[in-house]
């Protein structure tokens, strides 16, 4: 049976937090573009200080060191998918929100990972700017929500969520290859009709 979006809140289950549609989503206000890095520097709606890459919040707690390797794969064979309504233009807040919305219940950054089809977004593009080197350091790290565009979809590693954000391009692509990768998760921002095409009835 086709996805059918649902009413707008969030759950946190044994298969892990569950975000619905926001509905009537059709257009964006600008995107605040990322400044010279700083101690001031906030990243775009997830404010901390710090040096270099602000951290998140102290309430947003990142995973304890005994945390077993195998909560980190849930669910590998079945991520539950969610699908959050919204044109391609609206499609990179519905993703900042969704972000936030784990977060305030609970989600470690470190266990997300966004995807945009079309323009990057705009922190993925801010740590590009410092060079490959520093970002996919920060993805090695993996103690950080982590934005990635179409063009590195392919070599960014599996997370519990994965958050996509049909802005565009290559969608089809980026989606099928998001699905392998969201071991408990993958909660997907665009036109939910095109959605359930790409990823099929079966889903």
């Amino acid at each position: 049976m086709p996805l059918i979006p649902e009413e707008p809140q969030i759950h946190e289950s044994a298969q892990g937090p569950r975000v619905t549609p926001a509905a009537g989503r059709t257009a964006s206000t600008p995107r605040p573009v990322p400044g010279p890095r700083s101690a001031v520097t906030p990243r775009p709606g997830r404010p901390g200080p710090g040096p270099a890459r602000p951290a998140p919040p102290a309430q947003r707690p990142h995973p304890t060191p005994g945390r077993p390797q195998a909560d980190r794969q849930e669910n590998r064979s079945a991520p539950q998918i969610q699908l959050i309504p919204a044109s391609a233009d609206g499609a990179l807040d519905a993703a900042d929100e969704a972000v936030d919305l784990l977060l305030d219940s609970g989600r470690a950054p470190g266990d997300i990972l966004v995807l945009t089809t079309g323009e990057q977004h705009p922190w993925a593009a801010h740590e590009l700017s410092f060079g490959e080197a520093a970002y996919w350091a920060q993805h090695e790290a993996g103690d950080d929500v982590f934005f990635a565009g179409s063009a590195a979809a392919d070599r960014v590693r599996n997370r519990p969520v994965v958050i996509v954000a049909v802005n565009g391009g290559d969608a089809a692509g980026v989606l099928t290859g998001a699905r392998e990768r969201a071991g408990a998760l993958l909660i997907v921002c665009g036109d939910p009709q095109w959605i359930n095409a790409v990823l099929g009835a079966g889903v």
